[in-house]
């Protein structure tokens, strides 16, 4: 199997990705990032000129219930459990200044 990555460019990923390497780690990389590739480079020698081209593996559809008018809590109830309320709403802390 030819190198397609060196230790250099392992080192270079993991700087970009704000990781610290032991050696070990990184010659560890260095073989996994090396066989994935490899991998990749065996995948395109497959003949994919007949196989139609798909957005998702499984087909998807969208599953929707009937909307349906229901009795809500009252205000009251709404705001039982809130640790702060002011007049008829929630009191939340500032989170945006001035």
């Amino acid at each position: 199997m030819k190198k397609i990555i060196d230790r250099e460019q392992v080192r270079y990923i993991a700087h970009l990705a704000r990781l610290e390497l032991s050696e070990e780690e990184e010659e560890k990389f260095t073989r996994q990032l090396g066989e994935i590739l490899a991998w990749v480079d065996k995948l395109k020698e497959l003949d994919t000129s007949k196989v139609p081209f798909t957005s998702h593996v499984l087909p998807l559809r969208n599953v929707f219930r009937e909307d349906e008018l229901k009795e809500s809590l009252s205000e009251k109830e709404a705001l039982s459990n809130a640790p702060q309320k002011k007049r008829s709403h929630f009191q939340v802390p500032k989170v945006i200044g001035n």
